[in-house]
């Protein structure tokens, strides 16, 4: 079932959200505000969960609380790679939590992204999963360990800013518990029990039935995935996310809605702000209203905004 809906993804890494367009977060502000009427309209009692943020910044935080977001979502989440791409030691998790705590008070924090690639060992995997464990779970409500698989090779990580990291930029593909082939890494055989799952499923992804698989072999019950607002434009979208969404269905689900659709942005990238908020409201309500409305209700509505003929829609994490 979805037990959350989280709204974006890393909202303060260029890679998710064009701050150069929207250097003060208004319009994230106000595509966000939107997005939050949209759904409570639907489902009320439905956990809504700021987009994990990355870096873990209190000062982003503050700006964020300046524009209501805060106070309009209940749980913050954020991410962090200590062993990977972060700046400070996988020890100081305990800090960085008190840090976000601090910036918005009483809300409650998940960790919606954190992991450790292989790239270098796969002895470094398995004392990041089981330090990371140790620091969080007893501190946080959920911890989602990215990611189950790795990233094919022949894939983009699309993301990404592969000109502007280097050799960094090739660790994303090495962020799973399962190699590329389907076999596990030592990490699979020691994976910690409460520990969730952060596992992006593409548009038509053929891993997707594998994955249910050995989310039941791990013993996860808590799973975060995405359900992609650009790919809701592709042919057949829909009977794409029913399959996913219907296959996942046993785990308790935050569902991640994110990814401008190319004609729907102030510039045609799936990183910039949406030209009308109300835009991002709809597909939320949506995706809402189709795979986490309350028992009693029917899904609701349909497919709007169609792209113009020529436009090419679609992208996922």
């Amino acid at each position: 079932m979805v037990e959350a809906v989280m709204l974006w993804n890393e909202p303060n890494n260029l890679s998710h959200w064009d701050f150069k367009i929207d250097p003060e977060w208004k319009m994230f502000a106000a595509m966000l505000h939107a997005g939050v009427e949209a759904i409570r309209s639907i489902n009320p009692r439905l956990k809504i969960v700021l987009g994990g943020i990355s870096p873990i910044d209190p000062n982003y935080l503050n700006l964020l609380h300046g524009h209501g977001v805060i106070d309009a979502v209940d749980v913050v989440a954020v991410h962090g790679f200590p062993l990977d791409w972060n700046h400070w030691n996988i020890n100081e998790w305990p800090s960085k939590i008190k840090e976000v705590r601090d910036a918005i008070g009483d809300k409650p924090v998940w960790v919606s992204e954190a992991g450790a690639s292989t790239f270098g060992a796969d002895e470094v995997q398995v004392f990041g999963m089981k330090r990371t464990a140790e620091l969080l779970l007893p501190i946080v409500d959920r911890v989602h360990w990215y990611s189950l698989f790795d990233l094919p090779k022949t894939w983009t990580a699309t993301t990404r800013h592969k000109e502007a990291e280097g050799s960094a930029y090739y660790r994303h593909y090495y962020m799973g518990l399962i190699r590329e082939d389907g076999t596990p890494k030592p990490s699979a055989s020691e994976f910690p029990q409460g520990l969730g799952i952060c596992q992006w499923f593409h548009y038509e992804d053929h891993r997707l039935d594998s994955g249910v698989d050995w989310l039941r072999n791990l013993g996860v019950k808590y799973l975060r995935t995405g359900v992609s607002w650009a790919d809701w434009f592709r042919p057949k979208s829909e009977q794409w996310f029913d399959r996913q969404m219907f296959a996942l269905r046993e785990f308790e689900t935050t569902m991640t809605l994110c990814f401008t659709p190319e004609h729907l942005g102030i510039v045609p990238h799936y990183t910039s702000p949406p030209k009308n908020p109300q835009d991002f409201a709809d597909f939320a309500a949506w995706a809402v209203g189709r795979y986490a409305a309350p028992k009693d209700s029917q899904p609701r509505m349909t497919k709007s905004n169609q792209p113009p003929a020529g436009v090419v829609a679609g992208v996922s994490e």
